[in-house]
């Protein structure tokens, strides 16, 4: 399977989220390392995996998660 990698401006304008709401509220609490993203080579730059974020994106949220979340 082939993955398509976004810079946070290109995923950015695929759902239509601010690049600086992307890098502070939605990465490492929506949006996980090793799921979402990968930092290639072990830099700095991150890259976000489309497919993943698309398939997630589009799935049910459960109440148990939210209960959770409100914990």
């Amino acid at each position: 399977m082939s993955n398509t990698y976004l810079t946070t401006e290109e995923l950015s304008g695929k759902i239509k989220y601010d690049a600086r709401t992307i890098r502070t509220r939605l990465k490492d609490s929506v949006l996980l390392e090793g799921i979402h993203y990968i930092r290639p080579f072990g830099g700095r730059k991150i890259l976000y995996i489309w497919e993943r974020i698309e398939k997630d994106m589009a799935s049910p949220v459960h109440l148990d998660s939210l209960i959770a979340g409100l914990q």
